[in-house]
C-alpha cells in the first residue's frame, strides 16, 4: 500500500510538472507565475510591480509579437521600411506628431510611477524577443523582417490616438461641404449639436479646403497591413438588480481585428489586483475591476482637435505669419528607410500650433494640427494606469484628471453600492470659436485657454433614476450644456438601453447578455411610421412584410435587407451629389417626419427592389447577412494564406444604430470586447473577446472564442486565486 501511495505521489508529482513551463527571463528580479486560464487569459503573479508589468510585457510579447510590432512601427514612423513605399506618408505623420514636451511632466501625468511601469513592460517585451536568439515567428518569416527592440517612448507613440480623437476630418468636410452647397444647406444637413450657426472664421477661404489636406493624417490613423468608433456602457444600482449590489456593462466599439485589438489580463502584486482589458501594447488595462471598483469605457467625442491655416511668406515658405511678425517654421530633416527603395528624405515641419499636415505652396497656405497629443499625458488611455488602482469614488475622479486622451464616459461602480459616470478626457476651453472649422493661425485670435476643469466635466454619481448609460450619444446637461463637442452619435442606441432598462424586472447578468447582443432597430421603427402615412403604391407584399416585421435586425431577416437597403437609396436621394461630411439618419428621419415626400419614399423603394432583383434574384436569399458580413483579414492579408491566419467571412446582425453594434466596410466596427461585471461577486463576471486571445495563428487560441462570440455565448472572468486554480490550463513559470 505504501508502495502504491508512492508511486502515486511520483506520477502526479510528474503530470504537475508536465503542466508547468519554466521560463528564464533575465531582468527579473524575483520568480513570476502566470496562470493561463482555458480562454487563453492570463492572470500574472508577481512580488513586486516591477516584475509585474516585466511579466504583462513578456506575455504580450509571447501571445501578439506581430500585432505589436506592426503597431510599435506605425507609432513611431517605421511602417515603411517593412511595408515599401505605400507607408512614407503615415510614417511622416507619425513621426511628426511624436511628443516633443517635457518627459518629466509626461511620465508624471499618467501616474507617479508610470515612468518606471513602461519601462518594466518593454524590459519583459524585449526579453522574450531576445530569448528567440534570432529565431522568426511564422509572420515573421513570411513578412521577411525581424521584431525590432522597444523603447518606452515606443508606449507613448501618438499616432495611435488619431483614430479615437478625430475630430479634424469633420471640420475639413464641414469646410469641403460649405464650400459646394453653402452654409444655410450644411446646417440642414449637418447641424451642430446643440445648434449653433456655423461661421466661417475671416481669413478663410473654404474652396482651398480640400480632402488632400487630411490625406496622410487619415492614413496614420488606420491600422497597418500589408497590401491593401462608437461604444455602449451602462450600470445600475442595487436597488435595480438582483444581488442588490451594482451590475455594470461595457462594451467599446472600434475595429474588429484579428489578432483581437483587445487583450485581457489579470495582474497581481503589492498595489495591485487588477483584470480587465487592455491593447496588448500598454501596460495595464482600459476597462475592467479591482477589488473594490470595476469601470468601463464609451468614446465621448470630445473635440481634441483643431486645424490652423498659416500664411507662408511668399518670399521664404520657411516662414509663417503670427501677430504681424514672420515666425521660423521649426524643421527637423529625417530619412525614412522603404522596404524595397531608397530612403525617403523628409522634413518634419511645425508651427507654435503643432506639425503642418500638409502645404499648398501655390496658394502659400500651410496646414497645422492643434490637439491634445501635444500635451503631456496625451498618449491614449495609458492614463488608466491610475483609474485601475481607485478604490473609491474621490480616487477615480482624481485618476480622471490624469485620463486626457482619448476622452471617455466612464462609467463606475463600487462595492460599497455606489454608482458613477463621468465625461473624462481633456477638454479644450475655445474663448471665442467653436471648433467647428478650421481656423486662421496667423492672428493670434484662436487660441486654448487651458482645459475644462474635471470639476465642471459632465458627471453623475448615484442618480435618483438608480442607473447611468452612455452610447456615444450627446451627454450635455440639458441645463447650462457647456459644449465640449457638436458631433455625436445619432441616440437611437442610448434610448434603446433606456427602454430596456425601464423593464419592471431586477436585472441579473443574463438579462445584461441579452442587452448586449440586442438588436432591435429603433430608426427602423420611425421609418415604418413614416411608410405608413405615405404608402408607395407598388411592391405592396414587400411593404406588408416590412410594416409587420418587429425590428429585430438579425443576420437573416428579409425586411431587415429591404430596409437598409431603402434607406441607403433614400438617403442617397436626400442629400445633394457629392456630399461629404457624413449623414445622422436622426436628421433624415426628422426631415422626412416634418415633410413627408411620398413620391420619394416610392422612388426610393422601386429602386431598392431593382437592385435586389437584379443582384438577388431568388428571393430566399434576401436577407440581411447578404450584404452584412465581418471579414476578419490577417495584416498580412494574402501572405497569411499560408498560415490560415484569414478567417472565414460571418454573417452579422445589426447595424450602426443597434446596441449589438455593426457597421463598417467588411462589418468590422463593433464590440470586440464586451464584459458584464457582478460587483457582489467578481467571480461572477463574464466576458467575450474575438476572434482569440492569442496572435500566434497555430495556437489554439487564435481563434477559438470567435463562434461564441458570433452566438452570444460568454465566459467567466475568474478573479479571486481560487476560481483563477479552476480555470487554469497552463502554468509559466518566470525565473530571473
Amino acid at each position: 500500500m505504501d508502495d502504491v501511495k508512492l508511486l502515486t505521489r511520483i506520477w502526479l508529482g510528474l503530470t504537475l510538472v508536465a503542466q508547468l513551463n519554466a521560463e528564464r527571463a533575465p531582468g527579473l528580479h524575483a520568480r513570476v507565475e502566470i496562470l493561463r486560464d482555458k480562454w487563453g487569459v492570463p492572470h500574472i503573479y508577481a512580488a513586486n510591480p516591477d516584475d509585474l508589468f516585466f511579466a504583462q510585457g513578456w506575455i504580450a510579447a509571447k501571445d501578439r509579437l506581430f500585432q505589436i510590432d506592426l503597431w510599435r512601427r506605425a507609432g513611431s514612423g517605421r511602417l515603411a521600411e517593412v511595408v515599401g513605399p505605400s507607408a512614407v506618408g503615415r510614417d511622416r505623420i507619425a513621426r511628426a506628431l511624436c511628443y516633443r514636451g517635457d518627459w518629466n511632466k509626461e511620465w508624471e501625468s499618467y501616474a507617479p510611477d508610470a515612468r518606471a511601469i513602461v519601462a518594466a513592460f518593454v524590459n519583459g517585451i524585449n526579453a522574450y524577443i531576445r530569448s528567440l536568439n534570432g529565431r522568426r515567428p511564422i509572420e515573421f518569416q513570411i513578412a521577411g523582417f525581424d521584431p525590432g527592440i522597444w523603447s518606452p517612448q515606443d508606449v507613448v507613440s501618438r499616432a495611435a490616438g488619431l483614430e479615437v480623437t478625430a475630430n479634424l476630418t469633420r471640420e475639413v468636410e464641414r469646410a469641403t461641404d460649405i464650400a459646394k452647397f453653402g452654409v444655410n444647406a450644411t446646417e440642414q444637413f449637418a447641424p451642430p449639436d446643440p445648434f449653433v450657426h456655423l461661421l466661417l472664421p475671416a481669413g478663410i477661404d473654404v474652396r482651398a479646403i480640400t480632402s488632400e489636406i487630411v490625406r496622410d493624417y487619415e492614413a496614420a490613423s488606420a491600422p497597418a497591413r500589408f497590401g491593401d468608433g462608437g461604444s455602449n456602457n451602462w450600470v445600475i444600482d442595487g436597488s435595480m438588480s438582483a444581488t442588490g449590489k451594482p451590475l455594470l456593462a461595457s462594451d467599446p466599439h472600434r475595429q474588429i481585428l484579428v489578432p483581437s485589438l483587445r487583450k485581457i489580463v489579470h495582474l497581481v502584486a503589492p498595489g495591485w489586483n487588477a483584470i480587465g482589458a487592455g491593447e496588448p501594447a500598454l501596460p495595464g488595462i482600459e476597462l475592467g475591476h479591482n477589488q473594490t471598483v470595476g469601470f468601463g469605457l464609451t468614446i465621448v467625442g470630445t473635440d481634441q482637435e483643431d486645424l490652423y491655416v498659416e500664411k507662408l511668406n511668399p518670399a521664404n515658405a520657411n516662414q509663417y505669419m503670427y501677430r504681424g511678425e514672420w515666425k521660423a517654421v521649426e524643421i527637423e530633416k529625417q530619412a525614412i528607410a522603404v522596404k524595397g527603395a531608397a530612403p525617403v528624405n523628409v522634413e518634419l515641419r511645425r508651427t507654435l500650433h503643432g506639425p503642418i499636415l500638409y502645404e499648398d505652396r501655390a496658394r502659400h497656405l500651410a496646414y497645422a494640427l492643434r490637439w491634445i497629443g501635444a500635451e503631456p499625458g496625451g498618449a491614449a488611455y495609458l492614463g488608466a494606469l491610475s483609474a485601475a488602482r481607485a478604490t473609491n469614488w474621490k480616487e477615480f475622479l482624481a485618476a480622471m484628471a490624469r485620463f486626457k486622451a482619448p476622452a471617455e464616459n466612464m462609467v463606475y461602480a463600487d462595492t460599497a453600492g455606489n454608482i458613477g459616470w463621468i465625461a473624462a478626457g481633456a477638454a479644450p476651453v475655445r474663448a471665442n470659436w467653436t471648433g467647428l472649422l478650421p481656423v486662421p493661425g496667423d492672428s493670434g485670435q484662436y487660441e486654448w485657454s487651458g482645459f475644462v476643469p474635471v470639476a465642471n466635466l459632465p458627471q453623475s454619481f448615484n442618480p435618483a433614476r438608480h442607473f447611468l448609460a452612455t452610447a456615444n450619444n450627446k451627454i450635455l446637461p440639458p441645463k447650462d450644456p457647456k459644449p465640449i463637442a457638436y458631433d455625436w452619435a445619432d441616440p437611437f442606441r442610448v434610448q434603446r438601453i433606456e427602454q430596456m432598462l425601464s423593464e419592471p424586472k431586477k436585472f441579473a447578468i443574463a438579462d445584461f447578455e441579452r442587452m448586449q447582443y440586442d438588436v432591435v432597430c429603433l430608426p427602423a421603427r420611425r421609418f415604418q411610421a413614416i411608410v405608413r402615412k405615405s404608402r408607395p403604391a407598388r411592391h405592396g407584399d414587400v411593404v406588408d412584410e416590412f410594416l409587420k416585421w418587429d425590428t429585430r435586425l438579425t443576420a437573416d431577416s428579409r425586411p431587415g435587407l429591404v430596409y437598409e437597403l431603402w434607406m441607403s437609396v433614400l438617403i442617397s436621394s436626400i442629400y445633394p451629389r457629392g456630399w461629404t461630411g457624413g449623414v445622422r439618419i436622426e436628421v433624415v428621419l426628422n426631415m422626412l417626419e416634418a415633410h413627408p415626400n411620398a413620391s420619394a419614399i416610392a422612388d426610393a423603394l422601386d429602386r431598392t427592389m431593382s437592385l435586389l432583383e437584379s443582384n438577388l434574384p431568388h428571393r430566399e436569399d434576401w436577407k440581411w447577412s447578404a450584404l452584412h458580413r465581418l471579414v476578419l483579414r490577417h495584416p498580412l492579408d494574402a501572405a497569411s494564406m499560408k498560415l490560415g491566419a484569414n478567417l472565414p467571412p460571418v454573417p452579422r446582425p445589426g447595424d450602426t444604430e443597434t446596441v449589438n453594434a455593426a457597421g463598417g466596410d467588411r462589418g468590422i466596427e463593433g464590440a470586440s470586447y464586451r464584459q458584464i461585471l457582478d460587483v457582489a461577486d467578481w467571480d461572477r463576471s463574464v466576458v467575450t473577446n474575438t476572434p482569440g486571445e492569442s496572435g500566434d495563428p497555430q495556437s489554439r487560441h487564435y481563434r477559438d472564442l470567435l463562434d461564441d462570440w458570433l452566438a452570444g455565448r460568454y465566459h467567466p472572468l475568474p478573479y479571486s486565486r481560487k476560481a483563477v486554480e479552476a480555470a487554469t490550463e497552463e502554468r509559466i513559470v518566470l525565473e530571473p
